[in-house]
């Protein structure tokens, strides 16, 4: 489903007169319907490698593609939630689902599936830290892209806050099925939530190791403390 194939990016430092590699020959394939992490140290270029795939910059090198198409430029079939706040606050949360879709029946589908059905009328200032989390991820399902690019999504939020959110993710994600490319920092997270983990290392960066996530399909937090999930947290954290 999406393809990256030898990409490769640099940016030219011009005080200096120098080329500054970030990331170098990056090959990957996601299928459809799997849920995807890449974990590494903050400055190995993790947001450059998600604004490639989402088309806001172009490689230097290599090439990306969504179901055999070349990407060029960013589309709905691609959408980005990251850490900070996308929601228009002088819009109800219906009026911020309307942007994106005139399908009503789709629109509340999608507010009953992360549970804001019933705060159609209420204000971004008038919901909770993870309900707009919820809204944000509801308004990208309702465009029915072909993936789901999710940056850092609940950096900002508590650790308590960001553990109940990440089993509703994994709630969501089942009942749309969708396929979640996830940028994250924090390997718990990345292993809790994914199929596979992608671990970025190295200067200029590069995927060190695959690790695929075999732990059940269903996932409360008391899996965290299990052999299994320690085991691949130490291994994560052994390649990073």
């Amino acid at each position: 489903m999406l393809k990256l194939k030898n990409l490769s990016h640099h940016y030219n430092n011009q005080s200096r007169n120098i080329k500054i590699s970030v990331l170098e020959k990056i090959n990957l394939s996601i299928n459809e319907g799997e849920f995807v992490s890449i974990v590494g140290k903050s400055g190995c270029g993790k947001t450059t490698l998600v604004n490639i795939v989402a088309g806001y910059i172009q490689p230097t090198g290599g090439s990306i593609f969504v179901n055999a198409e070349k990407v060029i430029n960013p589309g709905k079939d691609r959408i980005v939630i990251n850490q900070a706040h996308d929601l228009f606050d002088w819009m109800t949360v219906y009026q911020n689902m309307k942007l994106v879709s005139n399908n009503d029946s789709d629109i509340s589908k999608y507010l009953s599936m992360t549970g804001l059905r019933e705060f159609v009328d209420a204000y971004p200032h008038e919901l909770s830290g993870g309900m707009k989390k919820r809204l944000s991820l509801a308004r990208a399902l309702v465009v029915d892209p072909k993936f789901i690019i999710m940056d850092e999504p609940f950096n900002s939020l508590d650790y308590q806050l960001r553990e109940k959110l990440q089993e509703e993710l994994l709630d969501i994600v089942r009942k749309s099925k969708k396929t979640i490319l996830f940028v994250t920092h924090d390997i718990e997270e990345a292993v809790f939530l994914s199929d596979r983990v992608i671990v970025l290392s190295g200067k200029p960066t590069q995927i060190k190791k695959e690790i695929i996530v075999s732990l059940p399909k269903s996932r409360d937090t008391s899996i965290r403390d299990s052999m299994e999930f320690i085991h691949l947290k130490n291994i994560i954290k052994s390649e990073i």
